[in-house]
């Protein structure tokens, strides 16, 4: 069955507390030339099959329950095929 993966971020002008923690690590562990970290949300809907209409449903959650539009913004939303099986 096919996945519909959204990403959502926040926004670039908001602080981001657990990048910060994460950036603040990775520097005391020595790694070097990461200027910053940015911590998102993905969420990966399975559906039945991948139509206009279940795209602009996906679309409608994206904005009005994954993400807060106040403080987040749906980056992408990417179709993802399904996977074939061995």
């Amino acid at each position: 069955m096919p996945v519909i993966v959204v990403e959502v971020m926040p926004k670039p002008e908001l602080l981001d507390p657990q990048g910060k923690a994460v950036a603040g690590a990775l520097h005391r562990l020595g790694k070097s030339g990461i200027a910053g970290v940015r911590i998102g949300k993905r969420f990966e809907v399975t559906v039945d099959e991948v139509t206009d209409a279940v795209l602009a449903e996906i679309t409608r959650l994206a904005d009005d329950m994954f993400s807060n539009s106040v403080i987040e913004d749906v980056v992408s939303i990417v179709v993802e095929p399904s996977p074939t099986r061995a």
